[in-house]
């Protein structure tokens, strides 16, 4: 075993006001760390007291044995707890140690250890998914029986359950199958990680393609492209404020930087130049594919290198953020609240000159990249070029990808794919 537990009376402070009485602790000693800790369990006992009861011969009765019985229930719970944690960690043997009861099968204790799992990490729009999840979890729990989030457990989660919650999803509450995917994904996640630390039996698990399981439903959104005479129009379409002329330089960097989204814009900092290129890894990736980084190099034309010269900050030295949009001392939460509100602009300003340019539809920031990408095949790009371009993982990412299109760029992309 990695660990050893026993019951301690800890002598180095005796107890206020009771000089004979010290508390007894439990001790963990990890194999591995060479190292220990000590956790309370709420009873103090003189020396002698702790003598009868648990190194000695003598049979103890009344309180003392009240006493051992409490405690040995206390190192057994604490042994069990240690059994169950691969690999053992003091944190982890605390967390689970000391939750309340029946807290390893509730929905609401593991979504919250995820979301401030999460937040430590930074990753701050990934957390308010699980908030939103949750928070729809509670909101179908109202409405349809009466109770709420505080006693859901992940055994009342059953395929007949989730059938109902995507149907109040999609038909009560007018929510897209988007919605219900991105809020199913984050439960059927929090299932993963209770499975994989022990917490419930795989049995539970309701998840799947099998007969008996809930498939989580799954829809490609139509993504949205400009067309060349499109994008054209708007490149020479004059602006009337500073505002406009702002977004519309931005929207036109992130298509001109192989469609980068406004994040990573925010965040670029001049030692991502290098030699004429941008070179950075997308913020998106940083946390889920630890194992696989790729970084991604887009080289600088003349019109990315104007934006920069434009509204670059004065000093340049390498880890200053090329655009004000950030401060170097900008915390998680800051950055997405800016970087959130910066893009909402863009696209209200961006809007604004596309309205009187004769555009009759909303043009958001991220038709950036989806323009870039039929752009790029319309010009004869291969489909390994927009997959490294976009840092998809691989060829099927970017063919799903390029399936989320409308039918009239999915057949120049179907014209182009044998243009060897």
């Amino acid at each position: 075993m990695d660990f050893r537990i026993s019951l301690y009376l800890d002598k180095r402070k005796s107890k206020k006001n009771t000089p004979n009485l010290f508390p007894v602790k439990l001790q963990l000693y990890s194999v591995i760390t060479k190292k220990q800790k000590f956790f309370g369990t709420g009873i103090d006992l003189s020396k002698d007291d702790f003598e009868d009861i648990f190194n000695s011969d003598k049979s103890v009765r009344g309180k003392k044995n009240e006493i051992k019985v409490f405690l040995q229930n206390i190192l057994s719970r604490a042994n069990k707890v240690a059994m169950d944690l691969s690999p053992f960690s003091f944190e982890s043997f605390e967390k689970k140690m000391f939750r309340r009861k029946g807290a390893s099968i509730n929905i609401q204790y593991h979504y919250n250890n995820k979301i401030d799992v999460l937040t430590k990490n930074d990753q701050i729009s990934t957390a308010s998914n699980y908030r939103l999840s949750l928070k729809s979890l509670n909101n179908f729990l109202i409405a349809k029986s009466k109770g709420n989030i505080k006693n859901l457990t992940f055994y009342d989660i059953t395929t007949d359950w989730l059938n109902k919650y995507e149907s109040y999803m999609i038909k009560d509450v007018d929510k897209s199958r988007t919605t219900v995917s991105m809020y199913l994904r984050a439960l059927r996640t929090i299932f993963n990680d209770a499975i994989n630390e022990n917490e419930i039996k795989r049995e539970t698990y309701p998840f799947g393609k099998g007969k008996g399981k809930y498939q989580i439903p799954t829809s490609t959104g139509t993504k949205k492209a400009l067309s060349r005479e499109q994008l054209k129009i708007l490149f020479n379409a004059n602006t009337i404020t500073p505002e406009e002329e702002r977004a519309k330089d931005f929207w036109f960097f992130s298509y001109a930087c192989s469609g980068m989204n406004i994040k990573d814009i925010a965040l670029l900092k001049y030692k991502n130049i290098d030699d004429g290129n941008i070179r950075y890894y997308r913020a998106k990736t940083i946390n889920t594919k630890k194992g696989n980084l790729k970084e991604i190099n887009v080289p600088l034309n003349d019109y990315a290198r104007g934006v920069i010269l434009k509204y670059g900050n004065e000093h340049k030295n390498p880890d200053q953020v090329i655009f004000p949009i950030l401060l170097n001392e900008d915390d998680a939460l800051k950055q997405r609240r800016k970087v959130k509100n910066f893009t909402s602009l863009i696209n209200l300003h961006f809007n604004k000159v596309a309205k009187r340019e004769g555009f009759e539809f909303k043009i958001s920031s991220y038709w950036a990249r989806h323009s870039f990408a039929t752009v790029s095949i319309q010009k004869g790009a291969s489909m390994e070029f927009i997959s490294e371009a976009l840092n998809h993982s691989s060829l099927s990412v970017t063919k799903n990808y390029f399936a989320g299109f409308e039918d009239k760029d999915k057949k120049e992309f179907a014209d182009k794919l044998m243009d060897f």
